[in-house]
C-alpha cells in the first residue's frame, strides 16, 4: 500500500522554481532518506506534503485516513503549559474516551440495560486498542528516552530553549498516533544517547517515516532507500547512506565514461563531416546528405552535458614539525559546578600524532575540558601544559566574528593582514569564489561561516588542532568539506564531537565523561562500542553466574530447613510460614516489574532486573513445591 504518493510536483517562490517536477512513492512502512543540499528543497517538500504549502502543479496524495506528524512544526500551547501537559496532549483523544467511559460508569449504576453495556463495551475496546491503559508507561519510556527530566517536564514549555522545544515536540510527536513520521533533523539538539534512543524506536516503528538528517550514521541505521534532490529534481537510491555514496560515484564514473566515449565520437564525426563537404565540391550531392546527416548526430550527441561533481576543498593545514613526546599533560585535574562533579583528579597525557575524541552526554563537561585545556576556565585542582613546542588552532563550536559586517575578502586582509590577491587565493581554496568573497560575514550560513574560520586557521603553522562540534549543524557538504581539510593533517588533533562518523574515521583514541568519571580508551569508535558491549556481557554473566549460586545455596538451605521444621512443628503451621514467604517474595517479583516499566530505556538496567526476577521465581518455585508436598501430606 502507498502511504505517500508525489506526481510532477512544482513549487517556486519570487519566481524561482525550487521544485521543478518532483515524482515519487514511499509505501507503507518504508523508512526512506531525503538528501540534497542546503536551499534545495527539502523543507519545502515536506511543508507540501503536510498542507501547511500548495504545489503550483502537480499532485499530492497521503493514504486516507493516516495521521501525518512533522517534527518541524511546534504547535501554540496554551499560557501556563508545562512541558509535561505539552507531552499529555498527544494523548487527549485517549482522555476524551476516558472521560466518556467514566460517565458511562456513573450511568450504569441506575442504568444497567443492554444498549449502555454494550456502548460501554465498545468504548472499553477502543480505549485498550489504543493503548490507554500503557499510555503513562510509553510517556515515561519516551521522555526518558529523549531524556526530558522531571524538573523539565515541570517546567514552562514557553521557557525552554529552541532546542529544548524541539525535543519534548520530537517526544509528543512520537507520542501520537501517527502513522507517517516526517522528520526534519530530528538529531540537531539531541546527545548521542538520546539519538541511539530514537534509532531503536524508529527501527522498531511500524508506521512510514521520512526523514530529512546530516547525521550520517543516524541516516545509515534508519533509512532503507535513499531520495537525493538536487536541481529541483529527484535521484532514487536503493539503500542507506553508505550505498548512496557509493552507488552515487559508480553513476559518475558511468556517465564520464559515456561522456568522454561521446567527445570522441564527436571529434571523429566533425572530421568526416568536414571531409565531405570538401569533397562534396566534386559536385556529388549525396556527400553533402551525408555530411548533413553526420552534423545532426553530431548535435545530438552535444546534447548529453558533462556530468558535475561537487568541488572538494583544495587546502591543506601547514603543519610545524614537533620534536618530543608530549604534547599535552593534564595532572591531577578536578572541575565541578555547583553540587554536580564533572570530573576529578585526572591523570593524562597526549603524545604527538594522536587523534583524541571527547564523548559524552549533554551537560557531562567536555566542552568544559576543552576550556580548561585552552586555559580559558580556571580547575579547582590540577593544571594542564602544553608542550614548549606547541602551535595550538582552536575551532570553538559557535562561530563568531568581531565585525560581521565586513567582506569576507576584508576580512582576511585586516584580521590575517593577507594582500588582497592572497586573500582572494585562499578563499578560491575553500570554494569562496567569484562574487562570493565580496559578501559580508554576518550573512553566511553556518556551514560557510566554520570553512571561512578554518581558512583562517590554516594561515599558521599547527602541530595541535582542538575542534568542539566541528561538524554541528552542519550539512553533509559541509562536513565532508571540513573531513576533506583534516584528511591530510599528519599534526594531533582532540575533537569533541556527537557525529559519529565523523568520530569513527578520525579517532584513534577516545575519552568518554560519564558520571564524573573519565574512561580512557586506546581505539576507534567502532572498537570502542564493541569494548563496552563485552563488558556488558561479562558484567552481566558474573551477575547471573552470582544469583544463580545465591539461589542455588538458598533452596538447598531452604530445603535442609524445611525437611528439620517438618519434623519439628506441625503442617499446618509450616503451611502458613510458607505462605508467608511466598506472599513476600510474589510482591518482591511485582516491584521488579514496576521498576521495568520504569527503566524501560535503559537496556543495561532491563537485562539485571531481568537475572533479578529469574533468581527470585526460582527460588519462588521452591516455596510453591514445599507448599504442595505439605498440602497434599
Amino acid at each position: 500500500m502507498i502511504d505517500i504518493s508525489l506526481q510532477n510536483v512544482k513549487k517556486g517562490f519570487g519566481g524561482v522554481e525550487i521544485l521543478r517536477g518532483v515524482s515519487f512513492d514511499i509505501q507503507s512502512g518504508e523508512r526512506v532518506a531525503l538528501l540534497g543540499p542546503n536551499g534545495a528543497g527539502k523543507t519545502t517538500l515536506l511543508r507540501v506534503l503536510t498542507g501547511a504549502l500548495e504545489p503550483d502543479e502537480g499532485t499530492v496524495v497521503l493514504a486516507p485516513g493516516k495521521r501525518v506528524g512533522l517534527i518541524s512544526q511546534i504547535p501554540v500551547y496554551p499560557a501556563g503549559y508545562t512541558t509535561e501537559d505539552v507531552l499529555r496532549s498527544a494523548h487527549r483523544h485517549l482522555d476524551e474516551l476516558r472521560e466518556k467511559m467514566t460517565a458511562l460508569e456513573a450511568a450504569m449504576q441506575t442504568d444497567d440495560s443492554p444498549a449502555t453495556l454494550a456502548r460501554y463495551d465498545r468504548l472499553a475496546a477502543e480505549y485498550d486498542r489504543l493503548g490507554g491503559y500503557s499510555a503513562d508507561y510509553e510517556r515515561e519510556r519516551v521522555a526518558n528516552g529523549l531524556d526530558l527530566s522531571a524538573a523539565m517536564r515541570a517546567q514552562s514549555f514557553e521557557s525552554l530553549s529552541g532546542g529544548e522545544k524541539t525535543r519534548v515536540n520530537l517526544a509528543r510527536l512520537l507520542l501520537e498516533d501517527t502513522d507517517i513520521l516526517l522528520l526534519d533533523e530530528p538529531t540537531n539538539h539531541l546527545d548521542l544517547k538520546s539519538t541511539q534512543w530514537l534509532e531503536e524506536f524508529l527501527l522498531r516503528f511500524k508506521g512510514t517515516v521520512l526523514t530529512v538528517s546530516h547525521d550520517r550514521w543516524f541516516l545509515d541505521t534508519v533509512a532503507q532507500r535513499t531520495i537525493e534532490l538536487a536541481d529541483g529534481v529527484c535521484q532514487f537510491y536503493a539503500g542507506n547512506y553508505s550505498f548512496y555514496i557509493d552507488e552515487k560515484q559508480r553513476r559518475y564514473q558511468l556517465l564520464q565514461k559515456q561522456y568522454e566515449k561521446n567527445q570522441r565520437q564527436i571529434a571523429h564525426l566533425e572530421q568526416a563531416a568536414k571531409d565531405l563537404r570538401l569533397w562534396a565540391f566534386l559536385g556529388n550531392d549525396k556527400l553533402y546528405k551525408r555530411a548533413f546527416s553526420m552534423e545532426k548526430r553530431i548535435a545530438k550527441l552535444q546534447t548529453a552535458p558533462q556530468p558535475r561533481r561537487e568541488r572538494k576543498l583544495n587546502a591543506r593545514f601547514k603543519e610545524q614539525e614537533f620534536f618530543g613526546d608530549e604534547v599535552l599533560v593534564i595532572d591531577d585535574l578536578s572541575k565541578r559546578f555547583g553540587e554536580k562533579t564533572l570530573f576529578q583528579h585526572l591523570e593524562l597525557l597526549i603524545r604527538p600524532g594522536e587523534r583524541v575524541a571527547v564523548m559524552g552526554d549533554n551537560g557531562s563537561g567536555k566542552s568544559t575540558l576543552v576550556k580548561l585545556i585552552l586555559g580559558l576556565e580556571t580547575p579547582d585542582t590540577g593544571y594542564t601544559r602544553r608542550g614548549p613546542a606547541i602551535r595550538t588552532a582552536y575551532l570553538p563550536q559557535t562561530i563568531a566574528f568581531s565585525h560581521p559586517e565586513r567582506t569576507l575578502v576584508d576580512t582576511l586582509i585586516y584580521e590575517d593582514k593577507a594582500l588582497p590577491q592572497q586573500a582572494r587565493d585562499r578563499l578560491a581554496a575553500f570554494n569562496f569564489t567569484g562574487e562570493d568573497v565580496f559578501k559580508t560575514v554576518g550573512s553566511l550560513s553556518g556551514g560557510e561561516q566554520s570553512r571561512l574560520r578554518l581558512c583562517m586557521l590554516m594561515k599558521d603553522d599547527v602541530n595541535f588542532l582542538i575542534l568542539d562540534e566541528p561538524t554541528n549543524h552542519l550539512d553533509i557538504a559541509s562536513r565532508e568539506w571540513i573531513e576533506q581539510a583534516l584528511d591530510d593533517y599528519g599534526g594531533t588533533l582532540l575533537f569533541v564531537s556527537h557525529d559519529r562518523w565523523f568520530t569513527d574515521r578520525f579517532a584513534t583514541r577516545i575519552w568518554e565523561i560519564k558520571d564524573g568519571t573519565l574512561t580512557d580508551f586506546a581505539g576507534g569508535y567502532t572498537e570502542y562500542q564493541q569494548y563496552k558491549a563485552r563488558q556488558t556481557e561479562l558484567s552481566l554473566a558474573a551477575k547471573h553466574h552470582e544469583l544463580k549460586g545465591k539461589a542455588k545455596d538458598e533452596r538447598t538451605e531452604k530445603a535442609e530447613q524445611g525437611k528439620k521444621t517438618a519434623r519439628q512443628k506441625d503442617p499446618s503451621k509450616q503451611l502458613a510460614r510458607l505462605e508467608r514467604e511466598i506472599e513476600k517474595l510474589e510482591s518482591a517479583l511485582a516491584d521488579l516489574t514496576a521498576q521495568e516499566e520504569a527503566n524501560a530505556t535503559d537496556y543495561q538496567k532491563l537485562m539485571e532486573l531481568g537475572e533479578e526476577k529469574a533468581a527470585l521465581q526460582e527460588r519462588l518455585d521452591g516455596l510453591y513445591s514445599q507448599w504442595e508436598a505439605l498440602a497434599e501430606g
